[in-house]
């Protein structure tokens, strides 16, 4: 269902594929950009990326859930986080790698931005994914 696509001739990725190929006719979900909110609209780890990413992550899998997909069903994301230091954005990475988000591998961009929608957002995670036939 997913063909996950690591170029040859290019530098090879840490823990992510080159491109994801779905093969036409399959359902597909893209989802809003997961935020570092609770289910009361608090915001979650104020000042602290790692914790936000942990939050961001967790509302990605409900958002998931509610379509009838997961996260060995992502195919892509864009992961956005409030720094222009490398060490931070390496950081909020190890969350993504350890919550099993990138076993596809999948194919993902992560970015370094000056500002999120929330007041003292630090992370957001947009994603796609393939929702699987029901069985």
């Amino acid at each position: 269902m997913i063909q996950r696509v690591t170029v040859p001739g290019l530098f090879p990725p840490p823990v992510y594929s080159h491109a994801s190929v779905v093969e036409a006719g399959t359902k597909l979900a893209f989802l809003a950009g997961a935020v570092p909110l609770d289910a009361d609209g608090k915001l979650v780890g104020e000042g602290d990326p790692v914790r936000q990413a942990e939050q961001v992550l967790a509302n990605l899998g409900e958002q998931l859930r509610a379509v009838g997909s997961d996260f060995r069903h992502v195919v892509s994301t864009d992961v956005y986080v409030v720094s222009s230091d490398p060490a931070v954005l390496s950081q909020v990475w190890d969350v993504v790698e350890a919550s099993g988000l990138s076993l596809g591998p999948h194919s993902s961009t992560l970015l370094g931005v000056a500002c999120l929608g929330y007041t003292g957002q630090l992370v957001e995670i947009t994603a796609t994914a393939v929702v699987p036939d029901q069985e």
